[in-house]
């Protein structure tokens, strides 16, 4: 058990700090921390880092901590995708990893389904988008390849203390807007630059925000914090996060040192870098424009321009935006209407176990009725992969996190970001769309010009 603190501590400073066996830590400071759990997947995890542990004569330091899902090339499209695939298996086999989650979906997603996740744990991600896990109260960062090997071989990393930002929310989300469209707001104001830094996302005081946001509304809100720079985002554990627990495991959750979980927040009088308040009642549909996430707007801001951005596709895929939640947003957007004859409309569901849900509550028949394309489970196109990738000049709104150039397909094509909600809208006219004008309940002076 580590020493009690004397120093307040922010929510990351406690965790970093019982990783590391020391009673605080403060912001630019360097530790070697115990990892808690690891992850890695097709793309940058045994095929980068087997020959480095053949190269050190190593095995893995401990197989329970590890967790490797197939998700980037599944399935496999080509020789080369098979190979790396196969690689991948036979790694897990020789080293007799038992949490392989293979072709069941995208490796973020997964954590949380299998329970992997818990408050107050240190973990290391493959992944840039492994601030994800920070949804559960983790602190879990995304490493490269050479650094997972390090990992791997030894159980330990060392970091760099990041501050940390405080964002504060209030009020609760309007019909028709969703938690994607407050990381584009983020996105405008904060711009990617946050570097080494951590998003803390907080009620503000007297307010109850956080528990009308659901895990899954939580993962996108921590996952996008890559988009930011931000070294990662995190949430401390509530009510709710123990609710999504205690199905699998008893109710006196335990972090992993042994202390009670229910202590595994900031303390009092922590030091923040700096400090920002959210109304998530004032937001409305915000729009990415290529190529670059913080190139976002309100859709009000550009609605004529918006409205003459013809769309060759719309894709509903990915960590962020594939979640049985934001499934049934793009179904309340399409039930009585259909896709336009001008787009396509792609359904890539993040797990297998999110496809099955929503085919169980008429979520999935509701979205192919409308005439859109189921496809595998997987990054797929998001990542450049597998099915759904841009030709020359084609044009997409896509529920995904990123839209750099060429990373859907064609370098010369143009990728746009907005929600579930906001895509399922633009797959039915056409045009990038406002979403509030297919939610009866909400349309209003302010929305239906």
């Amino acid at each position: 058990m580590m020493r009690q603190s004397i120093v307040p501590l922010t929510l990351s400073e406690k965790i970093i700090a019982r990783a590391a066996g020391v009673a605080s830590v403060r912001p630019g400071e360097i530790v070697t921390c115990e990892v808690d759990l690891a992850m890695m997947h097709d793309s940058g995890g045994p095929r980068r880092v087997r020959s480095k542990l053949k190269a050190l004569g190593v095995g893995i330091w401990n197989v329970d901590k590890v967790v490797v899902v197939s998700d980037h090339y599944v399935p496999a499209i080509d020789a080369d995708s098979a190979h790396i695939l196969q690689l991948t298996r036979g790694f897990v086999a020789e080293h007799g990893i038992r949490h392989f989650y293979d072709m069941r979906g995208i490796c973020h997603v997964m954590l949380a389904e299998g329970k992997h996740l818990l408050p107050g744990m240190f973990a290391v991600g493959g992944d840039s988008h492994s601030p994800t896990g920070g949804a559960w109260g983790s602190f879990m960062i995304g490493i490269g390849a050479t650094e997972m090997a390090g990992v791997l071989a030894s159980g330990k990393i060392w970091v760099r203390v990041p501050e940390t930002l405080r964002v504060q929310l209030c009020g609760q989300l309007p019909a028709g807007v969703a938690v994607k469209d407050v990381l584009l707001k983020l996105l405008a104001e904060l711009g990617m630059n946050n570097d080494y830094q951590v998003l803390e996302f907080q009620d503000a005081p007297g307010e109850h925000s956080l528990a009308s946001l659901s895990m899954q509304s939580r993962m996108t809100l921590c996952n996008m914090s890559a988009e930011l720079g931000a070294k990662t985002g995190i949430i401390a554990a509530d009510s709710l996060t123990r609710a999504a627990l205690s199905d699998t495991q008893s109710g006196d959750h335990l972090a992993p040192s042994g202390e009670s979980r229910s202590l595994w927040r900031g303390d009092d009088g922590a030091h923040y870098a700096r400090s920002l308040t959210l109304d998530l009642s004032t937001l409305e549909p915000f729009i990415a424009e290529p190529d670059r996430p913080d190139n976002s707007f309100a859709l009000s801001s550009k609605r004529d321009f918006y409205q003459s951005v013809q769309l060759d596709q719309c894709y509903i895929g990915a960590c962020t935006g594939a979640k049985l939640e934001d499934l049934q947003m793009a179904a309340s957007v399409l039930s009585a209407h259909k896709v336009s004859p001008r787009t396509r409309l792609l359904i890539a569901p993040a797990s297998l176990q999110t496809m099955r849900a929503a085919s169980a509550d008429g979520t999935l028949s509701c979205l192919l009725e409308a005439g859109a394309i189921l496809l595998p489970s997987g990054c797929g196109a998001c990542a450049g992969l597998g099915a759904g990738l841009l030709a020359e000049h084609e044009v997409c709104l896509a529920s995904t996190a990123r839209n750099f150039k060429g990373r859907m397909g064609a370098a010369n094509s143009l990728v746009y970001l907005a929600s579930p909600y906001t895509v399922a809208a633009s797959a039915i006219t056409g045009v990038i769309t406002d979403p509030r004008l297919y939610l009866p309940s909400t349309v209003s002076r302010d929305v239906n010009l």
